[in-house]
C-alpha cells in the first residue's frame, strides 16, 4: 500500500557556478521540477522547493587561476547571474542559495563530524603528486603530460581529452603541474573515504526491491552501479577552496565537493525555515524527491543516501526523477564550445516568452533517453499549437463573448447531445493529467492538458456560434458558457506548465483564485459574471527570427572549426606486412556497463565469433551503456590483453574522434556475422 505523506521536500541539483545556465540544464532539472511544485501547491499540499549554487570544487580554481581573480570572485558573479535567470524564467524556488553561505560550512561541517564520530569513514593513505614549488599536493585536473595511448601532449590526470582515455595521474608520461610547469613528485596523502561497499546490501534492497517504480533509466544505471559492486569513495581533498576537514589531521584538506554539494539542500532548507528545518528532512511524514540529470543519477540514488543513512537522522529519497540528455541541432550541447542557447541570452532576445520554451522543452522532455532542440521545432510548436490551438481558442472564445455579450458570461440554456459529450470529454482530463503529474510524466501531462484546447477548438468550429447570431442567440450563449468554462479550465490546467501565460488568462477571465480540485468543473465562471477585455496569449514567431538563431549557432560552429581543430598530421608509411599483423574483427555487444570510479571507461562483454570476450573503452562521456546492447562494433581482437581499473581488457574498440573531441564508435553499415574480419 502506496504511503501517504504530510509534506513534500522537492530538491534541484545544484548548478555548478562557474558558468550560467543552458537549455539543457531547463529540460533535465528545473523545468520539470518547477512543473511538479507548481502542481503540488495548485493541490494545496505542504511543499518546500530548495535550490541553490554549487561552489566549491577543482573547475571554479582552474578558471579563477585562468582569470586572475579568485574563487571566490567566479561563483559571486555566476551565482547571481544562475540567480536571476532562474527568477526571469520562472523557476518557483522556495529558496535559492548557495554552499558558500556560513549556514553551509557549518552544517557540512557538522555531518561530516557526525559520521566520523559513530566511525562512518575509514582513512586510506595513497600516493599523490605534489608541486614542490607551489608547496601543495595537485587534484588530477592540474596534472598533465602526455597520454600513454595516444601519446598527444597535454592529457589531464583524469582523462585524455584527445583519445577519450579514462587516466590516473601515474598513467602520464612526463606529468608536470599546471600550476608551476615543474615536475611533481609523488608524496603520501591521507584521506577519508565513505566505505560504499559496507552500504551495498541495504541499497540494493532499498532501490532494487522497493522502488522498482522509479524511471527505468534511473532504476536501471543503479543496478548496473550495484551489479559491478560498490568501492570505498573519498570524501576528502587536497586543496585550499572548500569546507575544511573539521577533524584532527585534516589541515590542508578540504570536503570532496560531491560529498559538501548535496549537504546544500538540507543547509539550504535551514537558511529558510531555521526552527522548523529538520520537519523537511528528519520527520518520516515527509517525501523528498530529488530532480537531476542523468550524470547525477549515482551520487543522488547511492552515495547521497549512504551519506543519510552513515548520519543516521535523516530520510531517504522517495523517488529520484533523473531525466537523459537534451542536444541542441543534433548535437551534444558543450559549454566549452558555446554550442548551447544560454538561458539569460533567451530571456534577453525573447521578452516576454519564457513560457514558449518551458512549453518546447516540456513537450522534448528526455525523460528516459535523450532528445533534441531545434529552432524550427521551437517555431513550429509555437506556431501551430500554442497560437494556432491553444491562443485561438481562448481568443475565439472570448472575443465572441464581447461581441454579443459585453463580455459577460452568456446564461446557459438546454444542452444537446453534443454539448454533454463536450462537458464529458473534458471533465475526464483532470484524472488523467493528474495521474501523469503523480508520476513524474510531464511531457505527456502537458499534451493532455493541451487537449483541452484542441476539444474547445473542434467545439466552436463544429457549433459555428457566429453563423447562429442571426437566428438563436438562446444557443449562441450555451455555446458560449460552454466555451469560457473550457477557457477557465486551461487557466488552471496550464498553470504548472506556463505560469506566466495562465496568470494573463486568469487575468482576462477575471479569475482571482482557484485550485486544482476545481479542474474538470463546468460551472467555474457563474452566469453573467463580467470578464476583463481579451488580449492575444501567444504571438507568431516569424522565420527570421528563428534564422538568426540558426545562423548564431553556425557562427560558432565555424568558429570551433576555424580555431580550434586541424587533423592529424599523417604518420609514417608502414609496410603491408604491419597492418596485416592488426587483426581487426566485427563484434555483436551483449552487455554494456559504466565502471565504477571511472566516468569515462565502459566495461563490454562482446561476441566475437568463437567466444565472448571483456573490452574495457573509453567512451562512456559518449554514449549511455543501453545505447550499445546489441550494437556491432570494430575492434582489434589481437591486442594483448592488460588492465584497466582491475578489469583485463582483451581488445580495442575502434572509434573516430569528431572536431570537438567527441567519439564516434565505427560500426558496421549492415549486420554480418560476428567474428567477420575487417579488410
Amino acid at each position: 500500500m502506496e504511503k501517504k505523506f504530510k509534506r513534500t521536500t522537492v530538491t534541484a541539483a545544484l548548478p555548478y557556478a562557474n558558468g550560467p545556465v543552458h537549455i539543457g540544464h531547463l529540460a533535465g532539472v528545473y523545468v520539470p521540477a518547477d512543473i511538479y511544485v507548481r502542481y503540488l501547491r495548485l493541490k494545496k499540499q505542504d511543499v518546500i522547493f530548495v535550490g541553490g549554487s554549487d561552489e566549491h570544487g577543482v573547475p571554479i580554481t582552474i578558471r579563477a587561476k585562468k582569470e586572475g581573480v579568485t574563487p571566490q570572485d567566479i561563483v559571486d558573479r555566476y551565482h547571481q547571474i544562475i540567480k536571476k535567470s532562474f527568477e526571469e524564467f520562472g523557476i518557483s524556488f522556495d529558496i535559492y542559495s548557495r554552499t558558500t553561505s556560513k549556514t553551509h560550512h557549518e552544517l557540512a561541517s557538522g555531518f561530516f563530524k557526525t559520521i566520523h564520530e559513530k566511525g562512518g569513514f575509514i582513512e586510506q593513505s595513497t600516493m599523490q603528486y605534489y608541486d614542490e614549488e607551489a608547496k601543495q599536493f595537485l587534484a588530477d585536473r592540474y596534472i598533465t603530460g602526455e597520454c600513454p595511448h595516444c601519446h598527444s601532449e597535454g592529457a589531464y590526470g583524469d582523462q585524455c581529452e584527445k583519445c577519450g582515455t579514462s587516466l590516473a595521474p601515474t598513467d602520464l608520461v612526463n606529468p608536470k603541474s599546471a600550476i608551476s610547469g615543474s615536475k611533481p613528485v609523488l608524496r603520501e596523502t591521507k584521506h577519508w573515504y565513505l566505505p560504499l561497499d559496507q552500504h551495498e546490501a541495504w541499497l540494493r534492497q532499498w532501490i532494487l526491491e522497493d522502488h522498482k517504480e522509479w524511471r527505468p533509466n534511473v532504476y536501471g544505471q543503479c543496478k548496473s552501479w550495484l551489479d559491478m559492486g560498490l568501492q570505498p569513495r573519498a570524501v576528502s581533498r587536497d586543496l585550499d577552496w572548500g569546507i575544511p576537514v573539521p577533524v584532527e589531521g585534516g589541515e590542508g584538506k578540504v570536503l570532496y565537493v560531491w560529498f559538501d554539494a548535496p549537504i546544500g539542500y538540507i543547509s539550504n532548507t535551514k537558511e529558510l525555515l531555521p526552527d522548523s528545518w529538520e520537519t523537511w528532512w528528519k520527520d518520516k511524514d515527509t517525501r523528498l524527491v530529488h530532480f537531476i540529470g542523468k550524470d547525477n543519477i549515482v551520487f543522488h540514488c547511492i552515495v547521497f543516501p549512504a551519506m543519510l543513512q552513515a548520519e543516521g537522522s535523516y530520510i531517504l529519497p522517495d523517488n529520484v526523477p533523473g531525466n537523459e540528455f537534451l542536444n541542441l541541432e543534433g548535437d551534444k550541447i558543450s559549454t566549452s564550445r558555446n554550442w548551447a542557447v544560454w538561458l539569460h541570452e533567451y530571456l534577453r532576445e525573447f521578452p516576454g516568452k519564457q513560457d514558449v520554451l518551458r512549453y518546447v522543452l516540456t513537450a522534448n522532455a528526455p525523460e528516459t533517453k535523450d532528445n533534441d532542440f531545434t529552432w524550427k521545432d521551437f517555431q513550429a510548436r509555437n506556431n501551430n499549437e500554442l497560437v494556432a490551438v491553444f491562443g485561438n481558442f481562448v481568443n475565439r472564445a472570448l472575443v465572441l463573448t464581447w461581441k454579443y455579450f459585453d463580455g459577460k458570461v452568456p446564461v446557459l440554456g438546454e444542452l444537446t447531445d453534443y454539448d454533454k459529450d463536450t462537458l464529458t470529454e473534458f471533465a475526464n482530463v483532470k484524472g488523467e493529467v493528474e495521474k501523469l503529474l503523480d508520476t513524474f510524466k510531464f511531457r505527456d501531462a502537458q499534451k493532455e492538458a493541451m487537449n483541452l484546447a484542441r476539444i474547445g477548438n473542434k467545439y466552436l468550429a463544429d457549433t459555428e456560434p457566429w453563423k447562429l447570431a442571426k437566428t438563436d442567440m438562446g444557443r449562441v450563449a450555451t455555446i458560449l458558457n460552454i466555451s469560457l468554462q473550457l477557457v477557465a479550465n486551461l487557466a488552471i490546467a496550464f498553470e504548472p506548465f506556463l505560469p506566466f501565460s495562465a496568470a494573463r488568462l486568469r487575468n482576462m477571465l477575471n479569475m482571482k483564485e482557484f485550485d486544482w480540485k476545481e479542474l474538470g468543473q463546468t460551472n467555474l465562471l457563474p452566469d453573467n459574471y463580467q470578464l476583463n477585455k481579451a488580449e492575444l496569449l501567444f504571438e507568431k514567431i516569424e522565420d527570421e527570427v528563428i534564422e538568426s538563431q540558426v545562423q548564431k549557432l553556425l557562427n560558432t560552429k565555424k568558429e570551433n572549426e576555424g580555431s580550434a581543430y586541424k587533423a592529424n598530421p599523417v604518420r609514417e608509411n608502414i609496410d603491408f606486412d604491419d597492418f596485416t599483423k592488426l587483426d581487426i574483427r566485427v563484434g555483436t555487444v551483449l552487455e554494456c556497463q559504466k565502471v565504477p570510479k571511472a566516468d569515462k571507461l565502459l566495461q563490454f562483454k562482446i561476441d566475437d565469433g568463437l567466444e565472448t570476450r571483456t573490452i574495457v573503452s573509453g567512451i562512456a562521456l559518449y554514449y549511455q551503456p543501453e545505447e550499445l546492447i546489441g550494437k556491432q562494433v570494430c575492434f582489434i581482437a589481437n591486442l594483448a590483453p592488460r588492465k584497466l581499473r582491475g578489469i583485463v581488457s582483451e581488445g580495442m574498440i575502434l572509434s573516430a574522434e569528431n572536431k570537438d573531441g567527441t567519439l564516434a564508435v565505427i560500426m558496421p553499415q549492415k549486420e554480418v556475422n560476428p567474428g567477420s574480419e575487417v579488410k
